[in-house]
């Protein structure tokens, strides 16, 4: 089972679905769903968040994708929405950081 994640235009996370795993039946499954949508379509991983599998299996994507959540082409990750206008986003991880350190 994998999830994939529908974009619109400016590459927001519109929708989430499970779907059939990448390369089950020979078919590139992110290509046959978007087709179907008419939508750019991206596999997400579930276990997936700051860059680190929580399965111990191979990080994808940095995060899970929700909706509202941007895709960026380039770092080929989910990124979520910002939370305050003064945090920055966290190159690795792509999570929003507060600029002030929380007191323990």
């Amino acid at each position: 089972m994998a999830h994939y994640a529908f974009l619109n235009q400016n590459n927001i996370v519109t929708e989430v679905i499970v779907g059939k795993n990448e390369g089950e039946e020979g078919i590139n499954w992110e290509q046959h769903y978007g087709n179907f949508r008419g939508q750019v379509c991206k596999r997400t991983s579930y276990n997936t968040r700051g860059g680190v599998h929580n399965k111990e299996g191979i990080p994808f994507r940095k995060n899970y994708a929700s909706i509202g959540y941007t895709y960026d082409e380039t770092k080929d990750a989910f990124i979520p929405q910002k939370p305050y206008n003064s945090w920055i986003l966290n190159e690795d991880t792509c999570l929003w950081e507060s600029p002030v350190v929380r007191p323990e």
